[in-house]
């Protein structure tokens, strides 16, 4: 049996990953839907891994959606009132074991957020059951903190507030980087938001629930659970390198990930935002050395919904449909056609395989890559649940209340709005992003055909001397 620092790689199939989310269509929130993710998550148990010791995995965890009344409930125990729903964040930060390192760490983030003019208000020790966890793992288990920050008055939104959290959370991960500490590697923020709240590690599937006591608190509710068991193919196991991510969990690879990233940092000094403002430099180096490619995919992600793209607009950008073929050409409307066309001169596609799910909060979906390589099914059901994994039977429903049963098909994405209460139709969000700008009229007036352009006088002779040296 291979093994790589005592982990054991199935030998019939590289990447076994899980990925999989439960949430309601209107909106409703519930512990249940909670309860019901740490279900799924422990129902794709064996499509994770496990080392020499059967207690350690390569990581797992869950996304929700921000828990306001527990959130609530433990400020208060702290002396802290909350502001009102949207106008406060909590992050989860992984701290260094040291005392010496951890308390380097915490000055930083108090001082960035001075610094960007938010308030923090408290910071929450993060309860949690290690006595079941491998000892591979629980020696280098991060010390886990919450932080309480309120949003600064002069914030004319949400949105606006969720881009500063961007922008302070990369302010804070680029400087701790420069820390002369031998633990600094222990250093991540799982997620800084207003809007959702990660638990993850380096834990087994079904530990996840045991690990993190929070979730099992009957006033922490959500409309959505998005959960992961992962599979390290492309990095070795980390407690910050489990899934999901801050907007994404997937199941598969990038494997155009080292193109992805030099294009990512060539197009640096040409970035410009109306909405960032001079904050957009503050994020940079975006994509930092050593992350795994769906750390880096979720940070592109975030840039690009941070700019001003809505997510699934940045999706499609990040992970296109096959469009520029002659099969495609015949099946595409010319209007989607000339969004890909376009956006293709702004970003290069991140290729898989790979099944990608992903959320802001508000919305959450899936897509599946061109290549249309993993696993993605999902049903709804007439009582308005979706739920979409790796594959079906993680979560039993009554066959009566199923109404519809699918899979992903290549580049086609699953989307639900929870604002709208409702599932949007592959066609009808990509027909609406495609109208939305004259995409087509952009191309044609900006694109010269090298045929077109005016001969030069001299131009042929030069060309028939070319070919004679070369000859």
């Amino acid at each position: 049996m291979p093994e790589q620092q005592g982990l054991y790689r199935p030998s019939n199939e590289r990447d076994a990953c899980g990925v999989g989310f439960i949430a309601h269509i209107k909106g409703q929130k519930s512990h249940h839907i909670i309860q019901q993710g740490l279900q799924i998550l422990a129902n794709l148990t064996h499509r994770g891994a496990t080392g020499y010791d059967p207690k350690l995995g390569d990581g797992a965890g869950i996304l929700i959606q921000m828990p306001d009344a527990f959130m609530r409930k433990e400020a208060s125990k702290l002396g802290v009132t909350l502001p009102a729903e949207g106008h406060y964040a909590v992050g989860t930060a992984f701290l260094p074991q040291s005392k010496n390192g951890r308390e380097a760490c915490e000055t930083i983030i108090q001082r960035i957020i001075h610094e960007e003019k938010q308030t923090l208000l408290a910071w929450r020790d993060v309860p949690r059951d290690n006595r079941n966890i491998a000892d591979a793992a629980k020696e280098v288990e991060p010390v886990m903190r919450q932080v309480f920050i309120a949003r600064d008055p002069n914030l004319a939104s949400q949105d606006a507030f969720e881009r500063k959290l961007f922008v302070i959370r990369k302010r804070i991960e680029n400087e701790v980087r420069h820390l002369q500490l031998d633990d600094k590697s222990q250093f991540y923020f799982p997620s800084l938001s207003s809007r959702t709240i990660v638990y993850k590690g380096m834990l087994l599937a079904n530990e996840v629930g045991v690990y993190y006591q929070d979730l099992n608190d009957e006033s922490m509710v959500s409309a959505l659970a998005l959960v992961h068991q992962r599979f390290s193919t492309n990095t070795f196991p980390a407690w910050d390198l489990a899934h999901p991510f801050r907007m994404i969990a997937h199941n598969g690879e990038i494997n155009t990930v080292r193109g992805n990233i030099n294009w990512m940092t060539a197009r640096h000094e040409s970035m410009r935002s109306a909405l960032m403002g001079e904050d957009l430099e503050k994020v940079w180096p975006l994509i930092a050395e050593g992350q795994s490619d769906s750390a880096a995919f979720d940070n592109a992600l975030e840039l690009l919904v941070a700019g001003g793209y809505s997510l699934p607009h940045a999706m499609m950008m990040l992970i296109p449909e096959a469009w520029s073929n002659e099969s495609a050409n015949k099946l595409m409307d010319a209007d989607r056609h000339a969004f890909y066309e376009y956006h293709a001169a702004l970003m290069e596609p991140w290729d898989g395989p790979a099944a990608v799910a992903f959320t802001d909060g508000r919305m959450i979906g899936a897509t599946l890559d061109r290549n249309g390589l993993r696993p993605a099914r999902y049903l709804v059901t007439d009582d308005d649940y979706v739920m979409m994994a790796s594959e079906m039977g993680v979560l039993t429903f009554p066959q009566e209340r199923i109404v519809k049963k699918w899979r992903l098909q290549p580049g086609k994405m699953l989307l639900i709005d929870m604002e709208q209460g409702r599932i949007i139709d592959d066609a009808e969000v990509k027909q609406q992003l495609a109208q939305a700008k004259p995409y087509k009229q952009w191309i044609e007036k900006s694109r010269y055909f090298l045929g077109d352009l005016p001969k030069v006088e001299g131009e042929l002779e030069l060309n028939e001397n070319l070919l004679d040296t070369q000859q």
